[in-house]
């Protein structure tokens, strides 16, 4: 199930699946009604362009050769500051909602302890973006990262965030709701496209504005250490600006003008993927890397076994699991995918860098 980078998303509704709402939940959004605009149907029933697949809709790898890089837990002991003072860099790949995952993950490079609290001290922590959708408790992981940051800064680190295209999808969802929006496949949505990638009733009901002011807020690309860290595997960052300061103050402008449209399009621009796969990934990493610094990219949004294009067998048996070791390394090496794929039963993956590959 290949689908093209550059394509526009096509949205349909979908029906929200029945959640225990939580005590301390706000009011309840009810569901949209079906909308009658095009853009929500999805032609012959295929998948809708930019629409990242779950285990149901995507057949599990068989284990096989990869270029998938294992990476082993480090000591659990106090880590020796780096030049100039500042601790080791770590990232996280896309969480989907998956609090019990991340938090074992985390526990698992020592970057908290087992009461959930900051214990790797000055070491630098950067999630990739998509923190929402599909996954049991999206608004969870959110309140961890936040809680994280604070402990982490007052320890001498810190803990930071980039804009993934659920973030710019929830925050749409909440602002325009049923709104029509213009796209290149028809009229749209907010609401029909959150629905359809995932979107969890019981995350939409505890959100508050503490969480769309941080939501609104992340930046989206951002070099560290020669890493140039981004949600997305698109080139499509590149239209938002020539230097990573403009493509984040541009980013945060549009969500600050509050237009639907406009926030489609952004939108829209962030769900493409596969720029750096097959033979010209390489040189679109590399046209990146010009304009914003690094000499290598790490992103998440397509999954791992997504991105090999890897199925599983003609009858469907999924029961194996997808096989995801570690980081994928592509793009003549230029490349790291981080999106082990939670959300298929795959790996939550929580790695340091840089990655000896």
């Amino acid at each position: 199930m290949t689908q093209g980078a550059d394509q526009e998303p096509v949205v349909r509704t979908a029906t929200l699946r029945d959640f225990r709402v939580p005590p301390y939940a706000q009011t309840p959004v009810p569901p949209p009604a079906p909308s009658p605009h095009p853009g929500d149907a999805v032609p012959a029933g295929e998948p809708p362009e930019g629409y990242t697949p779950t285990e149901r809709d995507l057949p599990v790898i068989n284990r096989g050769d990869t270029l998938q890089v294992p990476v082993a837990a480090p000591e659990p002991a106090p880590r020796p500051a780096q030049e100039q003072g500042r601790g080791p860099l770590y990232v996280v790949g896309d969480v989907h909602g998956y609090l019990d995952e991340l938090r074992a993950a985390l526990t698992e490079q020592g970057l908290i302890d087992a009461d959930g609290t900051w214990a790797a001290g000055n070491a630098r922590l950067w999630f990739l973006g998509d923190f929402t959708d599909r996954g049991p408790d999206g608004i969870g992981v959110i309140d961890l990262v936040m809680r994280l940051s604070a402990e982490a800064a007052a320890a001498g680190g810190y803990c930071k965030a980039l804009m993934g295209n659920h973030e710019l999808l929830l925050l749409g969802a909440k602002r325009f709701n049923d709104t029509p929006v213009n796209s290149g496949a028809g009229t749209a949505t907010f609401q029909a496209a959150w629905l359809l990638n995932g979107g969890q009733k019981n995350d939409m009901e505890r959100l508050q504005d503490v969480h769309l002011q941080w939501m609104s807020r992340l930046d989206a690309i951002v070099e560290e250490d020669g890493h140039l860290l981004m949600h997305s595997d698109t080139t499509a960052y590149l239209e938002y600006g020539a230097t990573i300061e403009d493509v984040n103050e541009n980013v945060h402008t549009i969500l600050t003008r509050n237009d639907a449209d406009e926030c489609w399009d952004l939108f829209r621009k962030f769900t493409k993927r596969f720029a750096f796969r097959d033979e010209a990934g390489p040189q679109a990493v590399r046209e990146l890397m010009a304009a914003y610094g690094g000499q290598r990219i790490v992103h998440g949004h397509s999954p791992i076994p997504y991105l090999l294009g890897e199925v599983g067998s003609e009858d469907g048996d999924d029961s194996s699991g997808p096989v995801v070791e570690g980081p994928h390394v592509y793009a003549d090496g230029l490349a790291i995918a981080m999106d082990g794929g939670v959300t298929m039963a795959g790996k939550l993956l929580v790695v340091q860098l840089p990655l000896h590959d």
